[in-house]
């Protein structure tokens, strides 16, 4: 008989419809092959005058790897990450901006104040976290650690995104390896729930409630994988078929205290687990995208994490007017066949 579960800290329900038993191939269009338009990439060596000047631009010599950025009208050749402005963002700011600006006369409206900005993963056009190398994947983390650093200093920054999106279904404009950030004035409602019931917990058992998840998930039949530094697990409601979560070891509410051996294990953990998707379904459509704080207060009773969404599936008028969503796929049986992808 399908479960009705509720989500670990948010008020939501999920329908598992474990006895549909769908295989991977069963899942929907986003298997298929996207078809590929022969144009202009702006995210392309030698294309980087289309783009507006990078915030941050990483460049090899020798040995080293050197932090810079473009100025004026120049642009920096041989990258091997370029952090440029969205072309289209969806938040921004004018130099006539001031703090007292954000709010309009209407409480429930704020000005759009913020910053959008597109992480150029590689210069390779076809490169993608599943088939990069590690250094690849390294440099893209630091990446976004370097720019929350930057962003989090904005007095009217209160929630910073990273997230990406993968595959044409899963919302990607372009097929250049990128990845976006966008700072926001407000905690969107998602995390704002977490923060809410995380400090609950933590006044109730003085325990972080992502610790308490990972201990009853570490052993239990939606485990996937880990190394010393983080586990993978498929959560218990996960709305997205074959949904996998990526959570650190130690207990930090921001992706900001990670460290460089953190940074590789995370690379290591992402690359292994996005193989593993892949090779379940070629050519799958996903979003990934992190749950993270910056500030103090939260640190004791938040941990940040990252979450994988594979689009699989499409969701309709029930969901979009319940809330209540549908996985044909059961996360104990998602774990198992991510398990026996996943190259250890």
């Amino acid at each position: 008989m399908n479960e009705i579960r509720k989500d670990y800290l948010l008020n939501r329900w999920v329908v598992i419809a474990a006895d549909r038993g769908l295989r991977p191939t069963d899942l929907g269009k986003s298997v298929l092959e996207q078809p590929k338009k022969k144009t202009i990439c702006p995210f392309c060596p030698g294309n980087e005058h289309i783009t507006p000047p990078s915030v941050l631009t990483y460049i090899r010599s020798e040995n080293l790897l050197i932090k810079t950025h473009d100025q004026g009208s120049s642009r920096i050749k041989d990258w091997e990450i370029r952090v440029v402005p969205n072309l289209y963002p969806a938040f921004s700011i004018s130099p006539s901006y001031n703090n007292k600006s954000l709010t309009e006369k209407n409480p429930d409206i704020l000005k759009a104040v913020g910053h959008h900005e597109v992480v150029i993963e590689s210069p390779i056009h076809d490169e993608h976290p599943a088939n990069a190398k590690l250094t690849r994947l390294i440099y893209v983390i630091q990446a976004y650690h370097d720019r929350i650093h930057e962003l989090s200093q904005k007095s009217y920054v209160k929630y910073i995104s990273i997230f990406r999106n993968h595959g044409l279904e899963a919302g990607a404009s372009l097929s250049h390896p990128h990845s976006q950030i966008i700072s926001m004035p407000m905690i969107p409602r998602i995390v704002q729930e977490e923060l809410d019931n995380s400090r609950i917990f933590w006044k109730k058992t003085s325990q972080c409630k992502f610790c308490d998840i990972l201990a009853r998930e570490i052993d239990g039949p939606r485990f996937i994988w880990r190394n010393k530094d983080f586990i993978v697990f498929s959560p218990r409601a996960g709305v997205n078929p074959l949904e996998f979560w990526i959570v650190p070891t130690r207990h930090m509410s921001s992706l900001l205290k990670i460290t460089k051996t953190e940074i590789k294990n995370l690379a290591k953990t992402l690359k292994i687990t996005l193989q593993g998707l892949h090779e379940l379904i070629p050519s799958v459509s996903y979003n990934y995208a992190f749950h993270t704080t910056f500030d103090d207060e939260s640190s004791e009773y938040y941990h940040w994490h990252l979450e994988v969404y594979p689009k699989l599936s499409t969701y309709g008028g029930f969901e979009k007017s319940t809330g209540v969503y549908i996985n044909t796929v059961s996360p104990e049986i998602a774990a198992d066949m991510l398990r026996t992808k996943i190259i250890h």
